[in-house]
Order: C-alpha cells, then structure tokens, then sequence
C-alpha cells in the first residue's frame, strides 16, 4: 500500500510539474516585452562628394514604423509600390500617408512615426551626429517594419526585408546593433538623379512629389557606392526590457 500511495505522488508530482511548465510556456507567449529602437547617422561630418566636386550631407528622413503579427507588406519587391504611402515617404520623407492608410486599413496594429531627432524640439531630417529614438511593446511572433528615406535621393528608402523584421526567435527578444537588416530600396515612382545634387530632391526641390514619374517597380538599389554599406552611414540598435 505505501509503495502504491508513493507511486501516485511521484505521479501526481510529474504531472503538476507538466502543467507548471506548460502554464509557463503559455505565459510567456503571452507577455509583452518593451523595445526601444534607437536610429542614428554615423556618416562622416566631411561630407559626401558628388560628381561635381561639391559636398553634401547623408541625412535620414523622418520614418514609419509598424508592428504587427500577421503578414504584412508595405512593398514588394519586382512590384509597383502599392497606393499606401510609401511614395509620399520615399520621395519626401513624409510618413502621413503610410499611418493614413494603416488607420483605414489596419486600425488595430500598434504603429507610429518617428520625426524629431533627439534633442530636437521640431520634426526634420537627422544630418551627421543625429539620432531618432523610439519605443513599443510586442509579443513573441511579432515583426517590425520600419522606414526611412535616404534623404539626398528622389526615391530611395531604407527597409528590412518586405515581411518585416522577427522580434523574437524561440521566444528570446531581438536585441543588439540589426543595421546589417536593412537594405536600401528604389520606391520606383521618380527618375533617379545624382545623390546629393539632383534639383528634384527633397533638400532643392521647388515643393513636395516633383520630379519626373518613373513608373517602375521596387528594387533594390545598386550604386555601389551606397548599397551594402549602411555601416558607413547609419546604425540601428534595439534593446529590450
């Protein structure tokens, strides 16, 4: 009998031990983490030189983030850029379009901008030393997107892949330097110019969506001379609490 009764403890004991952890699992599933993104210009203060022989200065526009669980693009690759904003943010660094239509589309799904360098008091670009800083909470199998223009460009951006960068893999949050997931885009709406000295750009342009329409379709960009090389003009890191 004492050996029976030993034998439904140990039991017992193995079985709350099961529904302990699966109660963990579950809770952890569940729990919302706190991000902080940090956005920052590490380009050179001696200034970029363009073909002309005169300098310009890398600078990031204000950008758009969303965070999301199902699957959601804001562009795909070898595809027109869709009607959602992206134009408006890749031509002038403008993110109004892009929260506009995730108002009418995507109410729900936790999202913002950001637009004021840190210390800043108004909204603008961040130029060479300047940073952006953000925060959200999410929970494991959330994704991240998030976009920038390259500013000196006509139609140039900054984004992960188009399905959005994973904030957790096997339930540990995404943490440390993700600059190296971010890739430089063409939006395809406008003729590219020369970085930095193209007179339909946002720095020279006479008002916002002028230069000619392109009509083509997202790509990455190739000039070496910017693809490949984020390290060189922008960091992004993210910590979690």
């Amino acid at each position: 009998m004492k050996l029976q009764k030993l034998f439904f403890a140990i039991a017992a004991c193995a079985l709350m031990g099961i529904a302990s952890s699966a109660f963990a699992n579950k809770n952890n599933k569940d729990k919302e983490v706190k991000f902080t993104v940090k956005v920052e210009n590490v380009s050179s203060k001696d200034l970029q030189t363009a073909s002309d022989g005169s300098k310009w200065p890398f600078a990031l526009s204000p950008g758009f983030w969303a965070v999301h669980m199902q699957e959601v693009r804001f562009f795909n690759e070898g595809k027109a850029a869709t009607p959602n904003g992206l134009e408006l943010q890749a031509e002038d660094g403008n993110s109004q379009g892009m929260v506009d239509f995730l108002m009418g589309h995507h109410s729900g799904m936790q999202h913002g901008v950001f637009n004021t360098p840190n210390g800043g008091e108004t909204p603008g670009p961040i130029g060479p030393g300047g940073t952006y800083e953000f925060e959200f909470t999410a929970k494991p199998g959330m994704k991240l997107s998030l976009i920038t223009m390259f500013g000196q460009s006509n139609d140039w951006f900054y984004a992960s892949e188009p399905g959005g960068l994973k904030l957790f893999e096997n339930g540990k949050p995404l943490s440390g330097d993700i600059t190296s997931k971010f890739i430089l885009w063409d939006a395809g709406t406008e003729k590219d110019e020369e970085p930095g000295i193209g007179p339909n750009q946002a720095p020279r342009q006479k008002a916002p969506n002028t230069g000619e329409a392109e009509n083509g379709k997202v790509h990455r960009v190739k000039d070496a001379k910017y693809a490949g090389k984020n390290s060189q003009f922008f960091r992004v890191t993210i910590s979690a609490q």
